[in-house]
């Protein structure tokens, strides 16, 4: 049986009872909303201090799924791998707890710490020393320490059970969605927006994403793979939009009618404004972007006064007090790191020796020069998706994309997937080369490869494939398509 046992993150357990309860029946539907999806036999059980998720069956895949899917659920401060059993003396519990813990302390510092209920002809401390020193004299490169060892030794002991933990993983921590009201992400598919995005769902936020168009279908694509990665890593549990704004024309408006130094402020008023009346038209309370305090010149304190002011409606900014370093670290903890490096920063091009200090009577003069039919139609426009069927209109993108999963003699299969996804699953295809080459590095590579062989890319949903074939087909490369490997045979 594989068993875990989820504990609650701190700042869910003060919460008042009422609250606290809430809480956690959230937290109880989003794991069973994710789990259910890897497997329909899981069992989640919630108790006052901590939630039970048990399977009777598993396998290793199924097993590292549930782990890896746990890791990313907001509300968990840290969860453990149970193995549970009957026994019959306290010698018997050495004994089932010696090949578990013997690989784990060797080489190592370790105590031994039990949590016991019901009556038994011994005590928690005597089990830990019997159990300890049982240990010790088995592994002799360990070495028990009680304060601060390298491991310790968890068993808990109710009536005739033991149980024994296995390991034990940290949570992402923060609060259950939807704890907190939605907001609505302004997400270029840069470092910032992406980490703005991921903190506001940590939050218990339910995060929808807005994206203002302003280089073409590629920017698209690659702005839909990282609010989709985003959204199933961290926010599967709730349905959430994608909404995407072709913000040409505005820019285009900016350019003929605005001051120079003022453009980048009129750009994020005009995406506030934008951002704020489908926000409204959505019933969302908030709006996410990814500033930070003196990152670029629209971002000084004066700029941001100015900005906030074209709308009432609440910004949040969860960056402002982060440094860049900071910043990256995170995205590459979250794993957007590449593709938030290959995304090009397409809001820099129409600044040109920006004010730093702009003056909110100026901004809203320059903007009297500015045909509101212009923002209003692009808004009219806009393109609302449910997240869930980015892969439906992706394909929809790429029909004449073909999809295989039988090959020509001589076609190359680009595993497009993250590095480390195909270091842990290498894709081998039988009469095929593979060729890794990660989907951030297509655009810039890809026309480097012998453009007189059949290339077809790889991903393990196809989501990513079909977008990145989409993009290579827009830029002009015909020989693409999209490899799909052939369903397991069920035993």
């Amino acid at each position: 049986m594989l068993e875990f046992i989820i504990k609650l993150h701190s700042e869910i357990t003060i919460k008042s009872k009422s609250v606290r309860k809430r809480q956690t029946k959230l937290l109880q539907q989003n794991l069973k909303t994710i789990l259910l999806q890897c497997t329909p036999n899981v069992v989640i059980v919630s108790h006052w201090d901590h939630i039970t998720v048990r399977l009777e069956q598993s396998t290793p895949e199924l097993r590292a799924l549930l782990i890896e899917r746990l890791a990313c659920i907001p509300g968990i401060a840290q969860f453990s791998e149970m193995q549970s059993s009957s026994f019959t003396s306290l010698d018997d519990i050495y004994q089932q707890a010696l090949p578990v813990f013997a690989e784990q302390i060797r080489g190592k510092s370790f105590c031994v710490r039990i949590r016991r209920s019901g009556d038994h002809a011994f005590s928690s401390t005597e089990a830990e020393r019997y159990i300890g020193g049982g240990l010790n004299q088995q592994v002799p490169s360990a070495r028990v320490q009680l304060k601060k060892p390298d491991v310790t030794v968890q068993l808990e002991i109710r009536k005739d059970k033991l149980m024994m933990v296995r390991a034990q993983y940290s949570g992402l921590g923060g609060f259950p969605l939807p704890s907190q009201a939605d907001a609505l992400s302004l997400i270029s598919g840069g470092f910032d927006s992406a980490v703005s995005s991921y903190l506001m769902i940590k939050k218990g936020m339910r995060t929808h994403y807005l994206f203002f168009n302003l280089g073409g279908k590629a920017h698209e694509t690659g702005v839909r793979e990282i609010t989709y990665y985003l959204w199933q890593k961290y926010s599967l549990s709730h349905k959430v939009k994608f909404i995407s704004v072709d913000f040409a024309p505005v820019v285009a408006e900016i350019l003929e009618k605005s001051d120079t130094g003022l453009m980048g402020v009129v750009l994020k008023r005009m995406m506030m404004r934008a951002a704020a009346e489908l926000a409204q038209r959505l019933g969302i309370p908030a709006i996410v972007t990814g500033e930070s305090a003196g990152q670029v010149s629209s971002q000084t304190l004066d700029n941001l006064n100015v900005i906030d002011r074209v709308t009432p409606m609440l910004i949040l900014r969860p960056l402002i007090a982060h440094d860049k370093q900071d910043i990256i670290d995170i995205a590459r903890k979250i794993g957007v790191e590449d593709m938030a490096a290959s995304m090009p920063e397409y809001c820099g091009v129409i600044s040109n020796k920006p004010t730093v200090k702009a003056k909110l009577a100026e901004v809203e003069a320059c903007e009297q020069r500015f045909d509101p039919a212009v923002l209003a139609q692009v808004n009219a426009d806009a393109k609302i998706l449910d997240i869930r069927t980015i892969d439906y209109q992706s394909s929809q993108q790429v029909s004449t994309i073909e999809t295989v999963q039988a090959m020509p003699e001589d076609a190359i299969v680009l595993d497009i997937r993250r590095p480390d996804e195909a270091e842990q699953a290498p894709l081998e295809v039988a009469g095929h080369s593979v060729l890794a080459l990660p989907f951030y590095k297509l655009a810039s590579q890809f026309g480097q490869l012998a453009q007189d062989k059949a290339y077809y890319l790889y991903c393990d949903q196809g989501v990513m494939s079909r977008m990145q074939a989409l993009l290579l087909k827009d830029e002009g490369y015909q020989n693409v398509a999209v490899y799909q490997k052939p369903a397991a045979k069920q035993s």
